[in-house]
């Protein structure tokens, strides 16, 4: 399930629905055939790819072979497998995965959704359990689905069923599986109150799961933010160096889950991931504010950080209406936001001038 073309093959054996798209590709010209038949605008993808490399959004045949290049370049550099398959590109897309957890005795139980369409470049920014649009009855069917294919591929542990939801007629198909504990699995703890690391200790030393299906219910809302060395005024360019003060918000259903403290120096090599930020309350509502007071609270001196970025974001019309889709921050959010920080950087120089 790790690999994406063998994860859909098996995802269509199981009777789940995918995205129309191929198997391997062999070269520029069979992607060019394959996305003819499809019907531009396509998904490029590497099958072990993840975080959104080896991934290109090509809407004709002349973006085709620099797009395919540079989506094998990158999956093999980052993956040491360059091997690419296309998908149709659906326009308006909410991104829904199913936490599923499976032992060694062949039981499967899924955890509600979690709803991660809020993304830049197809990397996920903020994410939150439940779906803001998922009716009862699309959690319960896509809840079994997510169970069948576990089940059919003897799956074992944690793992994440994603999907991509079409946000015009609401229908769903299978992405792929991350077969792992995924950085939002704090969401899904905190409405849920399950501890999925635990579990998959458990059943890691063979024991059989310790909740059933119908002991699995959803309470509250949780909302995670990922809290990034990155410096969103300057087109998230990574920054590393020290941390000279960390001082982590707290208050009733407020978590923290860092490496990050005072005196800790953010390398350049690896993700620029600094903690995850995640809030619980009982409705979305208080959600949104109790994530927008911890995000006030948070203090982060040296390395700038995606934290009023997120303020940003949780303050916007669209995402409290839960209209979100995943081009929403690049397509929507991003171009009036950036116009505002152009008038700022205008409205500094220009005092700076009149100071000289």
């Amino acid at each position: 399930m790790g690999d994406k073309i063998t994860a859909v093959g098996l995802a269509a054996g199981s009777g789940v629905p995918r995205v129309p798209g191929s198997g391997a590709v062999a070269d520029v010209e069979d992607a060019r055939s394959i996305a003819r038949d499809i019907g531009y605008p396509v998904l490029v993808k590497a099958t072990a790819g993840g975080g959104g490399r080896g991934m290109r959004v090509v809407r004709s045949e002349s973006e085709m072979e620099a797009a395919f290049s540079s989506a094998a370049n990158e999956a093999g550099s980052a993956f040491g497998d360059s091997t690419l398959y296309i998908e149709k590109f659906i326009e308006r897309a909410r991104h829904i995965e199913i936490q599923v957890m499976g032992d060694q005795h062949g039981n499967v139980v899924y955890l509600g959704e979690r709803e991660c369409s809020t993304q830049r470049r197809h990397q996920k920014l903020i994410e939150e359990a439940p779906s803001p649009k998922l009716t009862a009855a699309m959690r319960a069917e896509m809840g079994e689905c997510a169970v069948r294919l576990a089940r059919d591929v003897r799956y074992c542990g944690a793992g994440t069923i994603e999907f991509v939801v079409d946000d015009s007629d609401g229908k769903y198909y299978f992405l792929e599986m991350n077969t792992r504990i995924q950085v939002e699995h704090p969401v899904t703890e905190m409405v849920t109150g399950q501890d999925l690391v635990v579990e998959q200790l458990r059943v890691a030393c063979g024991l059989p799961l310790s909740f059933t299906q119908a002991q699995i219910s959803i309470s509250g809302h949780a909302i995670e933010c990922r809290i990034n060395a990155e410096d969103p005024e300057r087109n998230f360019l990574p920054r590393a160096g020290l941390i000279s003060e960390w001082q982590s918000p707290e208050g009733d259903g407020v978590r923290v889950d860092t490496h990050c403290y005072s005196g800790y120096t953010v390398p350049p090599y690896y993700d620029s991931l600094l903690g995850k930020l995640i809030v619980h309350a009982p409705t979305r509502a208080e959600a949104i504010e109790r994530m927008q007071e911890a995000l006030a609270d948070l203090r982060v001196t040296g390395p700038a950080t995606t934290a009023s970025f997120h303020q940003a974001v949780l303050a916007h019309p669209d995402f409290a209406e839960g209209r979100v889709t995943t081009r929403w921050v690049e397509d929507t959010f991003m171009p009036p936001w950036k116009a505002v920080l152009k008038e700022k950087t205008k409205a500094a120089e220009a005092a700076k001038g009149i100071a000289a």
